[in-house]
């Protein structure tokens, strides 16, 4: 093909006299056009790189915002999972205990944390379920605010009763409550607690009539229950399961839709006597909404492989816990649910704090 030859002297009449402005005038008001396109461009520079970069994730350390002070289950889960996942990512995760409003201080903390894959939330049933229908104000939105990584844990709570209580089975509880509505109480750690949820989704179930009786946490809860001053308790399985084997409590069935490996001879309260019933108390992984897909696939993926590992199993299950590991998609799907059963139970309870 011929190339074409331009004169700069045509051009300039032509534009002269098909614009009526001198060229350069012309040049000038290209200007902000030309720099829009070199924004455009940039932008799209930026774009192609984020799989590069995901490719290099991590390169400084990683935060882990936990919503509890040090110590209890949810900080030993934390910093046994940060630990081996630190090593799979060629990282140090460390983990930081930002305690205080059921956990919403932590988990604001991430929600407001730059998008880069460097602060992640340890969630909890409570945190991001629960609270969304207990408070009246929240300082975050549990599906707008985060990207879901990937579950980490499943652990069943047991539903037990004082030796007082003449019953062996939650059918027989269920019929003896409701022989005597308003006489039985059960105990929890405080009110909007997983464990007090379940006695409250128990009674809607059941539709039965018992009392809540709220504690300064557990211990004090337990105590009470071992001395007979209250009735029932919905407790993790690790804490109240000691008490059965000393024949000082009666079992009556977990919470989980599937037995509980730590005790497999005791049924599921769904199996026993309510279909669907099912109160899971869970962690997982989070990160602020915005994080790229990438760096999200590759933590949900190496999760996973801390979770399959034998040392993991083995710690958690001296825990009372189950490792439970999940795609995002899953894990964000759960959690909508979850916030869905927990508003109607909340609802129904008329539980609220400020």
């Amino acid at each position: 093909m011929q190339s074409r030859k331009y004169d700069a002297r045509r051009v300039s009449s032509f534009w002269t006299s098909r614009q009526g402005r001198d060229p350069e005038s012309i040049i000038l008001s290209a200007k902000p056009r030309a720099l829009l396109c070199a924004a455009l461009f940039a932008l799209g520079v930026i774009g192609v790189e984020h799989p590069a970069r995901a490719q290099n994730y991590p390169q400084k350390p990683i935060r882990l915002i936990v919503g509890v002070p040090p110590g209890g289950t949810t900080d030993v889960v934390a910093r046994l999972v940060s630990q081996k996942l630190g090593e799979q990512l060629g990282q140090q995760v460390v983990v930081e205990n930002r305690g205080g409003a059921g956990g919403n201080i932590g988990a604001e903390v991430v929600a407001k944390a730059p998008p880069d894959g460097y602060t992640l939330f340890l969630a909890t049933i409570g945190t991001m379920t629960i609270n969304p229908s207990l408070y009246r104000k929240m300082p975050f939105d549990t599906l707008r605010d985060f990207a879901a990584i990937s579950q980490l844990t499943s652990m069943p709570q047991l539903l037990v009763v004082h030796p007082s209580v003449p019953v062996k089975t939650v059918k027989e509880l269920i019929a003896y409550a409701k022989n005597r509505p308003g006489q039985l109480n059960f105990a929890s750690g405080g009110s909007g607690t997983a464990i007090h949820l379940a006695g409250e989704l128990f009674k809607t179930m059941a539709n039965v009539d018992m009392v809540h009786i709220a504690y300064k946490g557990g211990g004090p809860a337990m105590i009470d229950l071992l001395g007979g001053q209250v009735s029932l308790m919905f407790d993790q399985i690790l804490t109240a399961l000691p008490h059965v084997q000393n024949a000082k409590l009666q079992a009556l069935g977990v919470t989980t839709e599937k037995r509980s490996p730590a005790a497999p001879q005791i049924p599921t309260i769904s199996e026993a006597a309510l279909p669907g019933y099912a109160v899971t108390t869970w962690h997982g992984f989070l990160a602020p909404a915005g994080t790229s897909k990438d760096v999200i696939s590759r933590l949900s993926a190496e999760t996973a492989k801390v979770l399959q590992s034998a040392d993991i199993r083995e710690r958690f299950a001296a825990q009372g816990v189950d490792p439970i590991s999940s795609t995002p998609e899953q894990f964000a799907a759960m959690m909508k649910s979850e916030l869905e059963k927990w508003r109607k139970v909340i609802a129904a309870s008329g539980t609220k704090l400020d």
